[in-house]
This record gives structure tokens, C-alpha cells and sequence, in this order.
């Protein structure tokens, strides 16, 4: 095993062994390893995707970090050919979300949603897909 260092928001840190307790877990260091797994199994499955797909993405972000709401309409922008609707919802006083439903090519969704995850006041991001309806009608 390695050991490593990490410095996380209190609050983070507090809803984290939070769920640990809830789980039963008896060390963080074990919560922290089943989380970093199944966070690469998302990115790989992620990767794993081919061809032309139809799918969500969920973003939540803070309306109040300086910019996001500029920089989330310019990517959308940017990928305006392969985004059929977006719908934004106020959630609290602080984030909103941001429901987009993509459809295209697999390659530039996820080019989409990794500049999304990318920034800066964006606090969570999913992308949630299935094969598009061309595709289902080969089979």
C-alpha cells in the first residue's frame, strides 16, 4: 500500500464519513478506495463508448462562483450541434442545475462533458447515455 496526503473541505469530509458510518465502514482509508474505484470505472466506461449515443448530462454548479454561467453557455455554444435541449433548474439559494440532452457522436459528448467537469464553480457533473435510435434500429 501506498500512503498519501489530501487536504478536503471540512464539510466534504464530514458528509463523506457520513455515508462511511451509514455503510458500515470501519476505516476511511477503505471508503476512500472504493470511491477512487468507482470513480475510474465511470471514467472507463466512459471511454469505453462508441459511436453515436443520446444522453443526459446532469451539472450542478454554484450560480454565485464568478463566470461559471458565462463559461457553461459558451461550451454549450461550442457544442450546439450536438446538444438538443437544455433545462435549468433553481435549486437553492446558492447551485441551479443544468440538464442537457446530447446526441451525437460519443467523442465530442465526452469532449463536452469533460470541459464541463473542468470548471471552476461546477460542483458535480453526470453523464448518463444509451446507444442513439439509429443505432438501436440496426440491431
Amino acid at each position: 500500500m501506498m500512503r498519501i496526503s489530501m487536504s478536503l473541505p471540512k464539510k466534504l469530509l464530514n458528509e463523506f464519513d457520513e455515508v462511511l458510518k451509514d455503510r458500515g465502514y470501519q476505516s476511511r482509508s477503505k471508503g476512500i478506495r472504493d470511491a477512487l474505484k468507482d470513480y475510474i470505472v465511470r471514467y472507463q466506461w466512459m471511454n469505453d463508448m462508441e459511436g453515436d449515443r443520446i444522453g443526459i448530462l446532469a451539472v450542478i454548479y454554484d450560480h454565485h462562483y464568478t463566470g461559471v454561467m458565462e463559461d457553461l453557455t459558451d461550451i454549450q455554444h461550442d457544442f450546439r450541434e450536438y446538444i438538443s435541449a437544455v433545462m435549468h433548474v433553481h435549486m437553492t439559494d446558492k447551485y441551479c442545475l443544468e440538464v442537457i440532452v446530447v446526441k451525437g457522436d460519443v467523442e465530442y459528448i465526452r469532449k463536452l462533458t469533460e470541459k464541463i467537469m473542468r470548471l471552476k464553480g461546477v460542483e458535480h457533473v453526470k453523464l448518463t447515455s444509451t446507444a442513439s435510435g439509429e443505432t438501436l434500429d440496426e440491431k
